[in-house]
C-alpha cells in the first residue's frame, strides 16, 4: 500500500500527500495571520485619529497665542497648519481657550479621542 505513495525511479515532482501537507500548513498560517492583520489595521486607524487630535491641539495653541480671547473653529485650525488625515472625523467641541475640547476619530477605527484645554487626551 505504501508503495503507491512513493516515487518510482526517474520520476520528478511532488506526491499528492506532500502537496496536501503544504496546503494545510499555508492554511494554518493564514488563519493566524488574517485576524492579526485586521487588529494591526485598526490600531493604525486609531493612531491616525490620536495624531490628528494632537495636531489640532497644537494648531489651537498657536491660534490662542495670536488671539487669546478668540474662539477657535475648524477654519482657524486649518489656517494655523492643521491638515485632516483621510478618514479622520475631527471637530471642535468647545473653542474657547479656557474650556477647549477637540475630538477626532477614524471612520474605520474603534476609538474616539478627546483633548481638553490642559492637553490631556482621553480615548
Amino acid at each position: 500500500m505504501l508503495k503507491m505513495f512513493s516515487k518510482k525511479e526517474g520520476q520528478k515532482g511532488f506526491t499528492l500527500i506532500e502537496l496536501m501537507i503544504v496546503i494545510a500548513i499555508i492554511g494554518i498560517l493564514a488563519a493566524i495571520a488574517i485576524p492579526q492583520f485586521t487588529a494591526y489595521r485598526i490600531r493604525g486607524y486609531n493612531a491616525a485619529a490620536k495624531s490628528d487630535v494632537k495636531q489640532m491641539y497644537t494648531a489651537a495653541q498657536a491660534f490662542f497665542s495670536d488671539s487669546p480671547t478668540g474662539t477657535v473653529d475648524a477654519a482657524a485650525l486649518n489656517s494655523y497648519g492643521y491638515k485632516t488625515t483621510n478618514g479622520v472625523n475631527a471637530s471642535v467641541t468647545n473653542g474657547v481657550s479656557a474650556t477647549l475640547s477637540l475630538t477626532a476619530n477614524h471612520a474605520s477605527g474603534t476609538s474616539t479621542y478627546i483633548i481638553d484645554a490642559s492637553g490631556t487626551i482621553t480615548p
